[in-house]
């Protein structure tokens, strides 16, 4: 993995395809290259390290109108030159590009190696490039080579081929890991993200698994692995070049994190029905009958998406009574699931593709389960397999995902609010949740306009080495998403417990040298959390809270009293009890980027992670 660009058309490719992966570089990379067909034949350049280190092994002219590119995380093979994609058969004549985990590639090597190949890299996704290469026939057309030689490996792939000998074609296949398709004029387009096709056209196709796609200057048919035909229409897409411009921030991270109130007024436009004070649910197509049979409701995610998740079957089972709880989706098809009819499962992901929850869907639909997706790509593979919720936040740049979180949380409200309403949810509380609702753009922007006062907290936490988080009930998952963001970005140590767990173990851990933060909304547990405060203060450990009106209030007094309960608040606006971890995450990603940036990380791009996971 994890970035493919391809170009097939009537201009010089190379420009086309550098700058397709500088519009996939915050998806995380350690290395870069390409090839081009043209009048000298097949040229390879690659490179470890970031794009610019391509660009400048680039020789001063490099000719061709057919090329594919590649951005690479590594997965099998440390970062280097060899390593580095495309990848060439012993001949020179065939160059892919690859996504993906070869899963039989100890097999595939040892039997190529017993055939007299020898394999120049470490890499699974070479292997790809010499079995096609044996596949290869005169009379034969180079997808004919592809599938021969895709029906023997085991694996996730999202592939782009190209044939010294067939300049005018590219070759590209999909199984587990996304490949689109671009449709310009009298030029043709190939990518893992639409990123790297907004500057050049609006109309895409996705291709779905075991499905390949021919591509030349004039068009594109796509076909099964046995050769049958399928049919395939481009449709429009809705994101422009601009959207991925840092429009003056110095990170995607910062900006996407001040878009977070056009983003909820995106998410909730449309779907609130005031006159019944319930939920309009376009993509969730649901009878009241099927509504009325869900007896429990399981929501499925990965990272942030799970902890939304976790949030989210709170807001389900206090507005819907519905029974409801969530599950990492990494691991859900592990223990051989029993999915049962009467179960409403709920897949959520940012891009709609990431691998664990696409083969959690799966699982639930293989044996009859019915799932429903929130995503916020249109027409991505989880987007595609089932009904569900679009979060029209619009892209997100960023490795750390913030603004989607919030949106998955105004989501899965209005669903929650929308099933409720079949169950006999009180109009009385229909009306206040959709106020709460309606508040929360503007609350988040109160929120925001106090950043310098995270700022100022991010500089007393910056040097610690390791962190705690905890939080009550609402609190939790919020707890949860901070110390995601505190670690990933800023590479500082950090956990999140219950706060009702932290006696049970974590409490040996507090220390004038460990600082805690307390997520403490202004809910029925608030007592509780003041008591969880007391014992880490107690113990000499300095504490942060995200908290509301009475808990600056119960700071107001221990300052009066010359005994300070936090060595600092941040404070948010009160929203309904429900909606509140919406406003109470955003100063932990606030805190999360200003630490960060303090200590020189690369915000955008973390080490080790990459935006849109699509393998295990």
């Amino acid at each position: 993995m994890c970035g493919i660009v391809g170009y097939v058309g009537r201009r010089e490719c190379a420009p086309i395809l550098l700058e397709g992966l500088g519009q996939l570089e915050y998806r995380g990379y350690d290395s870069a290259g390409l090839a081009v067909c043209g009048p000298a034949g097949l040229r390879v350049v690659r490179k470890a390290g970031r794009l610019g280190a391509l660009r400048e092994a680039m020789p001063r002219r490099l000719a061709g109108r057919t090329g594919i590119a590649h951005t690479r995380w590594a997965t099998q093979g440390e970062p280097s030159d060899g390593n580095a994609h495309p990848h060439l058969d012993a001949s020179g004549r065939i160059a892919i590009v690859h996504n993906g985990i070869i899963e039989n590639a100890p097999v595939l090597r040892a039997r190529l190696g017993a055939a007299g190949v020898e394999l120049a890299s470490e890499t699974d996704s070479e292997v790809l490039a010499h079995l096609i290469a044996a596949e290869l026939a005169p009379d034969r057309p180079l997808e004919d080579a592809v599938r021969r030689a895709l029906a023997a490996v085991e694996g996730t792939y999202g592939l782009a081929v190209l044939d010294r000998d067939r300049p005018e074609t590219i070759v590209a296949a999909r199984n587990g890991a996304p490949v689109i398709v671009g449709v310009g004029e009298r030029e043709m387009l190939v990518a893992s993200d639409i990123a790297a096709l907004v500057r050049h056209t609006t109309q895409v196709v996705h291709l779905d698994d075991g499905e390949l796609a021919v591509l030349d200057r004039d068009g594109f048919r796509t076909l099964a692995l046995d050769a049958t035909p399928t049919q395939k229409r481009p449709f429009s897409i809705d994101w422009s070049l601009e959207q991925y411009d840092r429009d003056g921030y110095a990170h995607f991270m910062r900006k996407e994190i001040h878009e977070q109130p056009a983003a909820l007024r995106r998410a909730l436009s449309g779907r609130i029905d005031e006159r019944f004070a319930t939920a309009h649910l376009g993509g969730v197509g649901l009878s009241p009958r099927e509504v009325l049979a869900i007896r429990r409701v399981k929501l499925l995610g990965c990272g942030t998406a799970y902890y939304a998740g976790l949030a989210g079957a709170q807001l389900i089972e206090g507005l819907a009574r519905i029974p409801a709880d969530a599950e990492p989706a990494s691991e859900f098809r592990y223990r051989n699931p029993v999915i049962e009819p009467d179960v409403l499962y709920v897949a959520v992901s940012q891009s709609g593709e990431t691998a664990d929850t696409l083969a959690a869907v799966h699982e639930v639909q293989r044996k009859g389960g019915q799932v429903l997706g929130v995503v916020n790509v249109v027409g991505s593979s989880i987007a595609r397999a089932c009904d569900g919720i679009y979060l029209h936040a619009g892209p997100e740049v960023s490795v750390a995902s913030t603004k989607v979180f919030t949106s998955m949380l105004a989501s899965i409200g209005l669903l929650a609010l929308g099933l409720g309403r079949v169950r006999d949810l009180g109009p009385a509380d229909g009306a206040r949740l959709i106020r709460g609702l309606r508040r929360l753009p503007e609350q988040v922007e109160q929120v925001l306009a106090r950043e310098a006062e995270v700022a100022a907290v991010a500089a007393q936490i910056a040097e610690a080495r390791s962190m705690l988080f905890v939080g009550r009930n609402r609190g939790y998952p919020i707890a949860l998403e901070g110390a995601q963001k505190l670690k990933e970005i800023s590479y500082i140590h950090a956990e999140a417990y219950q706060a009702s767990e932290l006696k049970h173990g974590p409490l040996a851990l507090v220390s004038p040298e460990l600082p805690t933060l307390l997520v403490i909304p202004d809910d029925e547990l608030f007592d509780k959390s003041i008591a969880t405060a007391q014992q880490i203060r107690a113990r000499r450990g300095p504490l942060v809270a995200v908290g509301q009106e009475r808990a600056a209030a119960a700071q107001a007094a221990s300052v009066a009293a010359g005994e300070p309960l936090f060595d600092a608040l941040l404070e948010v606006p009160r929203s309904e009890p429900e909606l509140d971890p919406v406003l109470l995450v955003v100063p932990l990603q606030l805190l999360a980027y200003h630490a960060s940036v303090l200590l020189g990380r690369d915000v955008d791009q973390p080490r080790n992670l990459a935006k849109s996971v699509t393998v295990e």
